[in-house]
């Protein structure tokens, strides 16, 4: 087993609980020994109680760190793109088949929600166009 792929990483919400995994026991059981936590936020990378990463696994754990990074970034863009699509889906919804009852369980929250991110992407561009 190479050095990058006896870790395991747990994911967490601010980054995970990383694992060394060993399989080369008398049982040839799976044991996980957790090594480290790591924030993707900050870039820390805490070892655990009084086990410290080796420095082959530190790398791992900083590249496992710039990739966890790149791809919740491509999600939060995916998320972006699938938002519109839900509101043009809404919005045809609430024109075609949307009865009164329905539209006011769901039409001030939503309209505010639209409201506030109109706003944040409005100053957000005009800042962009200032800068220029």
């Amino acid at each position: 087993m190479t050095e990058i792929n006896n870790l395991f990483f747990r994911v967490r919400e601010n980054g995970a609980a990383v694992y060394r995994v060993d399989s080369e026991n008398r049982q040839r059981r799976l044991e996980m020994q957790q090594i480290a936590v790591a924030n993707i936020r900050s870039g820390d990378v805490k070892p655990h109680g009084e086990q410290v990463p080796t420095a082959s696994e530190r790398n791992a754990i900083d590249a496992w760190i710039v990739e966890r990074r790149k791809m919740l970034e491509e999600r939060r863009i995916d998320d972006l793109k699938r938002t519109t699509d839900h509101l043009n889906l809404s919005a045809q919804w609430v024109q075609t088949k949307a009865t009164d009852e329905q539209i006011n369980q769901f039409a001030d929250e939503l309209l505010m929600a639209m409201h506030d991110l109109r706003s944040v992407i409005v100053r957000r561009k005009a800042d962009a166009l200032m800068k220029r």
